[in-house]
């Protein structure tokens, strides 16, 4: 496996332990469909939360949720909508609502953590 990929595992993994320390409850971890994958599906009150998580080294090539354009958002709410068809005992009565995560720093596990709770 790809040093990258090892570091955006360890991304997705400070991302949930962050969630959790906030009270949210993590559903779901890299949920798959034909439409694409959800890095994070969590409950926090009565909102379904879909998390987007995006580890950086560094801002060279710019800012984590810069990767997050117009195209990305509207297939996490596609997906988002497909989580919550496949299960509508957990989604039931609450609201959807996309969130990201953005990591920047050569550890993951001492990285920036920044969160935007409400993706539009």
């Amino acid at each position: 496996m790809a040093a990258k990929d090892d570091f955006g595992r360890a991304g997705e993994e400070r991302a949930a332990a962050h969630l959790t320390s906030l009270g949210y409850e993590i559903l779901d971890r890299n949920w798959r469909c034909p439409q694409g994958e959800i890095d994070i599906v969590a409950a926090r009150c009565e909102a379904l939360c879909i998390v987007e998580v995006k580890t950086r080294r560094s801002e060279l090539f710019g800012h984590p949720f810069e990767a997050i354009d117009e195209r990305k958002r509207r297939r996490l709410w596609q997906l988002a909508y497909a989580w919550a068809a496949a299960h509508p005992e957990q989604a039931r009565r609450r609201s959807i609502r996309i969130e990201a995560i953005g990591l920047t720093g050569a550890d993951a596990g001492t990285a920036r953590l920044e969160h935007l709770e409400d993706l539009l």
